[in-house]
Order: structure tokens, then C-alpha cells, then sequence
């Protein structure tokens, strides 16, 4: 019977560096980690603060007495919900509609990659990420005027959709590179149509993909200030990011408790999209990251 051989033993030495080099990590990790969540938790802690303690020389990371004073003031300064409502209309309806059409978009620049659409499309992605947003805005308001889009959220919700799209392609565009060309040959053996292999076949497998996409679309159009800024005058269609800066004086003074109370506010609903789609999210990232 032979003897069973023993495992070789590291060198101390090197388990040692190992172990440093994994704590190093994680100390990293973890700073990495503070620094992110710095400013949520400041701000947190800002909203649930006196006037009083707010106006103090020395700053205090847990408030005295903590109460809701600046989420009431905040309630009854401005129309937080109707604004809250607007956004998420906004940023769902272009959300959807850019992923909607960065779908078979991305699928024709990958199965057709030598074609002049495909190489056409990939230039206008890249040329479009070039020009900055001031340069743009005179042009869009003169098309969106002349459409009688001016101060409505279907021409804002169009204005996104413009600017998503060519995130949304080339993200969705490493996710298609992904799928075995092989399963869409198999299905075409059996007959299926582009489109019902596109349907039944491709899209199924793009769900982490489609989920990453939406998500970073939704987030997007949800914090973007500038086109809302210029494009809504009524304060019955303004957006959240909006609202925020009724709560700035005139002489650039803001009014800090309930400011902290209402961007609280608006930074919930990204934070529960991102708990909730988290898995798919990290997979999709990966996935794209990896195989892209």
C-alpha cells in the first residue's frame, strides 16, 4: 500500500507577504469604500440638524437633537413630490425608450460590424460623447420650439432619449459580443426569423446587460440638471433636480437644513434601484467588463 505523498508546505516567507498583501487590500478597499459614503452620510446627518447646530464654528458628525424639522420645511417650501414624480416619469420613459432602441441597434453594429451602417453608427457614438453640452443647447431649443416641445416633459423625455442613446449602444454592443453566434445558427436551422431569433434567442441572454443598461440610463437622466435647467420654465413641470436650487437664495444663500432634507430625498430612489437590481447589476458590469 503506498504511502499517500504530503501536501509541499509554502514558505513561511511567502504566506506572510500573502497575508500583508490581502489586508493591504481590504485596507484599501475599506478607505475606498469611507471615502464613497462620506458624503451620503454628511449629508444624512445635515438633514436631521438644528439651525442652530447648523450655524456652530464646530462641525458635529451625529446631531444633538436630532429631529425632522428640515424634512417638514423642505415638504412645505417646495412641491417635492410633484417634482419627484416628473423625474421619474422623465427618466423611466427615456430609460426605456433609449435601451428599447440601443437593442437591435447594437445587435445590427455587432452582426453586421463591416457593413457602412454599422461603421456609420459607430462614429456617431463616438463623434456624439465629443460635443460638450453648451454648444448643443441653442440648436436643441430651436428644434424643440419649433416642434412646440419647449417646457414639456415629452420634449425633455426626447432630449434624454438623444443623449442616452449612444451610452446605452455601446454598453448593450459588448453584451451582444457576448452571445454565441452559434445558438443564432441553430435557430436558424429551425427556421426562426432575424427578428424571432432576436426575441427568443438573443434577447433572453442580454437580461444583465439590458438591467445594467436601464439602470445606468435611469440614473443618468434622473441627476441631469442642465437640459431640465434650460428647457422647463413652469414649476409645474420642473424635476427634482430643479427643485433643488429654489432652495438657494437670491444672494446665493442656501437654506441648508431643508437643501440637505429634499437632495436626501432625491438620492432615495437610485439607492433602492440599486439594492434592489444589485445582482443583475454586478453581474451585467462583469459581464460587459469581461466580455466586451
Amino acid at each position: 500500500m503506498s504511502a499517500v505523498t504530503p501536501a509541499p508546505r509554502r514558505p513561511k516567507g511567502r504566506t506572510l507577504r500573502t497575508a500583508a498583501g490581502r489586508t493591504g487590500q481590504y485596507a484599501a478597499l475599506l478607505c475606498y469604500l469611507a471615502f464613497l459614503a462620506f458624503p451620503l452620510l454628511w449629508l444624512v446627518s445635515t438633514s436631521f440638524k438644528s439651525p442652530q447646530e447648523l450655524g456652530s464654528i464646530e462641525p458635529t458628525w451625529i446631531p444633538r437633537d436630532p429631529s425632522f424639522d428640515n424634512y417638514r420645511a423642505a415638504f412645505d417650501a417646495q412641491p417635492l413630490l410633484r417634482s419627484a414624480l416628473n423625474s421619474l416619469l422623465v427618466a423611466g420613459s427615456a430609460a426605456l425608450i433609449a435601451v428599447a432602441i440601443a437593442i437591435p441597434a447594437a445587435y445590427v453594429m455587432v452582426r453586421y460590424g463591416r457593413s457602412r451602417v454599422s461603421r456609420a453608427g459607430t462614429g456617431w457614438v463616438l463623434i456624439s460623447q465629443m460635443f460638450p453640452f453648451v454648444l448643443i443647447i441653442i440648436p436643441l431649443f430651436l428644434v424643440l420650439r419649433n416642434l412646440h416641445l419647449i417646457d414639456s416633459l415629452p420634449g425633455l423625455v426626447l432630449v434624454y432619449v438623444v443623449w442616452n442613446l449612444p451610452f446605452s449602444l455601446w454598453m448593450l454592443r459588448g453584451f451582444v459580443k457576448a452571445v454565441p453566434q452559434s445558438l443564432e445558427e441553430a435557430a436558424a436551422v429551425d427556421g426562426a426569423s432575424r427578428l424571432r431569433t432576436l426575441t427568443h434567442v438573443v434577447l433572453p441572454l442580454l437580461v444583465p446587460g439590458v438591467v445594467a443598461t436601464l439602470m445606468f440610463s435611469f440614473v443618468t437622466a434622473w441627476n441631469e440638471f442642465f437640459f431640465a435647467l434650460v428647457l422647463l420654465k413652469s414649476p409645474e413641470n420642473q424635476t427634482m433636480s430643479v427643485i433643488l436650487t429654489h432652495f438657494i437664495g437670491a444672494e446665493g444663500v442656501a437654506d441648508l437644513g431643508p437643501l440637505a432634507a429634499a437632495a436626501v430625498l432625491a438620492t432615495l430612489p437610485s439607492l433602492v434601484l440599486f439594492s434592489l437590481l444589485q445582482r443583475r447589476l454586478a453581474g451585467g458590469m462583469l459581464a460587459g467588463a469581461v466580455k466586451g
